[in-house]
């Protein structure tokens, strides 16, 4: 790729410090990845974002930093962009619970964002491991999507628990069915379609739960456990923070939503993360995939509009220097556009668009002019050395406007990126 005639000083700095890969391959030899150690230090949440979902070149990277970070830096925890409910069968799974076969019927219904591919490593890996990898749900149920994989499970809990609120969760289950979808783009149109007063009924039912659970659980606990009640509470949180999500969901869509509204999904997976990892021993060491979006660390705005506060910056904030933010992203190629489309399974289709060329300003512009390929590059020392940094990032196929050396802390760099070929039903070529 050829350097611009002008670079720039942040684009001079990056070309004296980036390291190059050689690998794409996830089976490919690691040593080229050796650098990635000295960036993370001992941080014990090392966040793997990308641009874009749906794209070949971030699965395969991704999954080759898993396996980096696993066998040479002892991380022991995969967490992921995924229900926080509906983890913990994936992760039975990746312990060598059931046949190879059983994690299609896991996975059917939910939105194809890669969890798959490193699932199957982990399964491979842990049945000869010495220390296994666990696998962790960070999200709110379904993507947004459904109340029902949190609250399903909630109202087992109840039937041995706590009977006489049963009725309660049964009646939520109800109207949460009635507007059930794959993801928040399918259920948030269909949940704005339902009378106000199911609406309100709902939020009522999923707060009596939420305040009652808080309310008696010496009760809860005296009569199961810590564990499970820990569980059953944090599912139920889960379900609340999806009800409030659909209400942010339908002001932003009509112009009437509060300022950064939509941040309860943000808050609530860097609170599953830091939920796994307050529950697991002091030497853990969490590897988190999701969305650059959620990982960055600086507020998300759009046209000088602040519009949330990413999982990222809230794990920032709880952990300082041990969370590590690495964005994934391309210069050019292509990238699966999201569009809005109610007949479509998941509420839209994936549409294979072509990148238009680096703007001036952003972080892949800097790697353009630094004549840099496939690469890695460390952040934090930028911020004392390389004067002003980038203004912007890719996101899918625009450009969000941040302040890149503050929202990551690394960047790692591909000249090109492709769809993937092998989506369900939604794709436009």
């Amino acid at each position: 790729m050829p350097a611009s005639p002008h670079p720039g000083p942040f684009a001079g700095w990056l070309g004296s410090h980036a390291a190059p890969l050689t690998h794409l391959d996830p089976e490919a030899p690691l040593d080229d990845l050796e650098p990635l150690r000295d960036l993370i230090g001992a941080a014990r949440v090392v966040a793997i974002g990308e641009h874009s979902h749906f794209i070949d070149e971030f699965v395969h990277l991704r999954r080759r930093l898993l396996r980096f970070l696993v066998e040479r830096c002892g991380f022991t925890v995969l967490a992921f962009e995924y229900g926080f409910s509906e983890g913990f069968p994936l992760d039975g799974w990746a312990q060598g619970e059931g046949t190879d076969d059983d994690l299609t019927g896991h996975l059917a219904g939910t939105i194809p964002v890669g969890v798959d591919d490193p699932l199957r490593w982990i399964r491979r890996h842990n049945a000869t491991a010495s220390r296994p990898v666990r696998f962790a749900g960070i999200d709110i149920p379904a993507a947004g999507g459904s109340l029902l994989p949190a609250l399903t499970p909630v109202a087992d809990y109840l039937r041995q628990i706590d009977p006489e609120v049963l009725p309660v969760v049964q009646e939520a289950m109800r109207i949460a069915g009635s507007f059930a979808g794959t993801s928040a783009a399918a259920a948030a149109p269909a949940w704005a379609r339902l009378p106000a007063a199911d609406q309100n009924a709902l939020t009522a039912a999923l707060t009596r739960l939420f305040i009652r659970f808080r309310a008696v659980e010496p009760l809860y606990v005296s009569r199961g456990d810590r564990h499970g009640y820990d569980i059953a509470l944090r599912r139920l949180e889960g379900a609340c923070q999806a009800d409030y999500g659909f209400r942010a969901m339908a002001g932003l869509f009509t112009g009437t939503g509060l300022t950064a509204d939509t941040s309860a999904r943000d808050v609530y997976m860097a609170g599953s993360v830091l939920w796994h990892l307050e529950r697991s021993d002091p030497t853990t060491r969490i590897v988190l995939a999701a969305h650059n979006a959620h990982v960055q660390k600086a507020p998300i705005s759009f046209n000088r509009q602040l519009t949330g506060f990413p999982m990222g910056q809230h794990l920032h904030d709880a952990l300082g220097d041990a969370y590590f933010a690495l964005g994934l992203t391309s210069t050019g190629g292509h990238t699966g556009e999201m569009i809005r489309d109610e007949e479509a399974r998941f509420g839209f289709r994936i549409e294979d668009t072509a990148l238009q060329p680096p703007e001036p300003g952003s972080v892949e512009a800097a790697f353009a002019g630094a004549g840099l390929g496939l690469s890695i590059a460390g952040l934090r020392q930028a911020r004392t050395q390389a004067g002003p940094g980038p203004d912007r990032i890719r996101l899918q196929s625009t450009f969000l406007h941040t302040p890149v050396l503050e929202a990551f802390d690394g960047i790692l760099h591909i000249p090109s990126s492709t769809v993937a070929r092998d989506l369900e039903e939604g794709t436009t070529p």
